[in-house]
């Protein structure tokens, strides 16, 4: 074998033909915050690390740091070391004298019949205080103390949040979905003694009792060593408490019953080194024990503020809708974070967007005047699934729209912008990660043109390459796939792994760095632990994560390319890629399909899926079999569990579904394959 032909074999395969560009329309750009067609320029790597003044100049300071990037403990990027400030003051106080009187948070709740909440930023500077002041004089937290949140969304959740950063408190906030053993799981490694709930929440027209949840996760910390002393519950109608499990007396406390011994009360913000920590977010891989991501202050706060600005081009009159739940990285960076910080109104929708009907988003966002929206390709193609003409019968004008959380699909793409965007928004497609804490690769929509299915260059300041497995850089515009590394640190990036630092080294860091003594930032590329390939024009293509990538004999196929084109077929709302055993290929790929309404499954729409692909991707994507579903089994947060699939494809345990939206459909989709 030839030594091209030895990083060919290393390399993955990538069959999708680059989409035609597509352009902002001129009075978006002529309104836009970033229009500066030379910022590539300011963040070139030789003005590295200094050019990211510009992002911590976004924030008031209550002293100025002495060193922008600190490497001594590399790969544990430090961030405007000596500086200190508070991450609440600057999404709260330093907004009152222009914007005391604006709408900060627009709470949507699940049942249409009850009145959206429209709290002011004076307002919710009052409440977060009072609460401050509960977490400090009742709980007894303190600056580094860390309390678990397991909170629904609703506006207590960011309420809470900014009360622990105001006093310096770490949070750690787990998906409502999670369930009490999940929580308790995140509750012992966090070494959290304190736990703050909610009764219940909205769902899907049903009232949850979420409280029981706080008594599993209570036992579960317990048997693993970490006692917690208070449990604070907020309710969702203030005033009752809505749940069948027992208040446990001396552990249990309601807010109700606390906060009017605050009423009013006002809590100095605690001055913060920068590098210290604002949260633990933690991920959920389908394996291995969850990872508690360390995110700092001033370093993550700067780089969602400047993202929020000129990315999301988020300015005062704008009101800004991301359907994400806090829960996950999404709705802390560009929920409240991100969208707080630049003072905007930011709208939170409790339950389930397209309850009691697939016009729901369509009619909140013409009731409130939304004009930038922000989703996940999940989100788009449920949608798209469920009533492809709905958005056409609404009066709302978005100028703006964002898609985040996986690759986006060209078609489903297309659809975005055509029907929900009326072909008047500028998308951005972006690529990053809960460890990320910000965008990293996306269009900046008023300089550069849109192109569907591609996540956009690196961002300014970030600079992406290709590797094969030996470490070679793909150039760009090659055609070949690799894995996608970040050059250079940013300041959004986590610290470490709470309490392992060794796997936060070898998980990111370890396969291409040489020298592990090294302090020179250049010796540590970031592995994301996505395929990608990159066009001639920069533009990154997202092929799927690395453990995604099937091996068709010696051909390495990213999952996305092949469930792209079967979304090609007009009738295919959702499709999903998984790996299957194969005695003479090693793997194959199945593949499994959901269609729009009113589309009756066949033999002969599988076969025309399974054409597709050959079509598009080759005739070594052709999938073994072509599964034609009800419906995908998914996470609460919409996420098709393909985990679940492939155990089905390969004959084996599907483990665990109580956590899914959808349990049954795992039963019945075991006995349409295996049967």
């Amino acid at each position: 074998m030839t030594e091209k032909q030895n990083t060919d074999a290393k390399s993955y395969e990538s069959h999708l033909k680059e989409e035609e560009y597509y352009y902002a329309p001129p009075d978006f750009v002529g309104q836009a915050n970033c229009t500066d067609v030379n910022i590539y320029d300011r963040f070139s790597l030789d003005k590295f690390p200094e050019c990211y003044k510009e992002f911590a100049d976004l924030l008031d300071w209550d002293k100025y740091w002495h060193t922008t990037l600190d490497t001594s403990d590399a790969p544990c990027w430090k961030w405007f070391v000596g500086g200190k400030l508070n991450a609440c003051y600057n999404c709260l106080d330093r907004h009152l004298d222009s914007y005391k009187n604006k709408t900060a948070l627009h709470f949507v709740p699940e049942p249409e019949g009850e009145r959206i909440e429209h709290i002011t930023y004076q307002e919710l500077y009052r409440r977060v205080n009072e609460t401050a002041a509960v977490l400090r004089d009742f709980a007894g937290l303190k600056p580094g103390d860390r309390a678990t949140l397991h909170l629904p969304m609703t506006p207590e959740l960011p309420i809470t949040m900014l009360a622990c950063a105001r006093l310096g408190v770490i949070h750690c906030q787990v998906f409502a979905g999670f369930s009490g053993k999940a929580t308790g799981d995140r509750i012992a490694n966090s070494e959290s003694e304190v736990l703050i709930t909610q009764d219940s929440f909205y769902r899907s027209g049903k009232i949850l009792d979420h409280k029981e949840k706080a008594d599993e996760a209570v036992e579960a910390a317990k048997n693993q060593g970490q006692e917690v002393k208070k449990v604070l519950i907020w309710s969702r109608y203030s005033g009752q408490y809505n749940s069948s499990s027992s208040l446990v007396e001396g552990r249990d406390h309601l807010m109700d019953d606390l906060l009017p011994n605050y009423n009013r009360m006002e809590v100095e913000p605690v001055s913060m080194p920068a590098e210290d920590i604002l949260f633990l977010m933690y991920t959920s891989g389908s394996t291995g024990k969850p990872k508690g991501c360390q995110h700092s202050i001033g370093g993550y706060l700067s780089y969602v503020a400047w993202m929020s600005k000129n990315v999301q081009d988020i300015q005062p009159n704008d009101v800004y809708w991301c359907m994400a739940d806090i829960g996950w990285i999404t709705g802390h960076s560009f929920i409240v974070y991100g969208p707080l910080a630049v003072a905007a109104s930011t709208v939170i929708y409790e339950g389930v967007p397209t309850y009691p009907d697939a016009g729901r988003p369509w009619r909140v966002s013409e009731e409130l005047g939304v004009n930038i929206f922000h989703t996940s390709p999940t989100a788009i193609r449920g949608m798209r699934k469920a009533a492809p003409e709905e958005p056409k019968k609404y009066n709302y004008h978005f100028k703006h729209m964002t898609t985040v959380g996986e690759p986006i699909e060209p078609e489903v793409w297309r659809w975005y912008y055509e029907v929900v965007g009326k072909g008047k928004a500028a998308i951005v497609d972006t690529w990053w990660q809960t460890e990320t804490g910000g965008f990293m690769c996306s269009t900046l929509p008023a300089i550069q043109p849109m192109k569907p299915g591609s996540a956009g260059p690196g961002l300014p300041g970030i600079h992406p390459v290709i590797l094969d497995d030996e470490g070679n850089e793909i150039p760009p515009g090659d055609g070949r796939a690799g894995n996608l590394c970040i050059k250079n640190p940013w300041p959004g990036a986590f610290q470490s792994i709470w309490k392992n630092k060794e796997r936060y080294i070898d998980s990111y860091y370890g396969k291409y760095n040489k020298d592990p003594n090294s302090t020179d930032w250049r010796d540590w590329p970031y592995l994301a632990g996505d395929a990608a390939v990159m066009a001639e024009d920069g533009y990154i293509r997202i092929l799927g994560r690395i453990d995604d990538v099937i091996n068709v004999a010696g051909h390495r196929l990213g999952t996305k390319e092949i469930e792209s084109a079967a979304l090609t077929v007009e009738d295919v709302a959702e499709a999903a890629v998984v790996s299957v055993n194969d005695e003479v290929k090693g793997t194959v790929p199945d593949l499994y399909v959901s269609l729009k309404p009113e589309v009756d499954p066949s033999e002969k729409l599988a076969q025309k899926v399974s054409d597709a692909v050959s079509d598009v991707v080759g005739k070594i994507a052709k999938p073994a079999h072509v599964y034609i579903v009800d419906d995908m089994p998914k996470t609460r947060s919409g996420k098709i569990m393909r985990r679940i699939l492939a155990s089905i494809s390969n004959s084996q345990e599907v483990g665990d579904v109580s956590t899914l939206a959808n349990p049954q459909i795992v039963e019945e989709i075991k006995q349409q394959v295996q049967s």
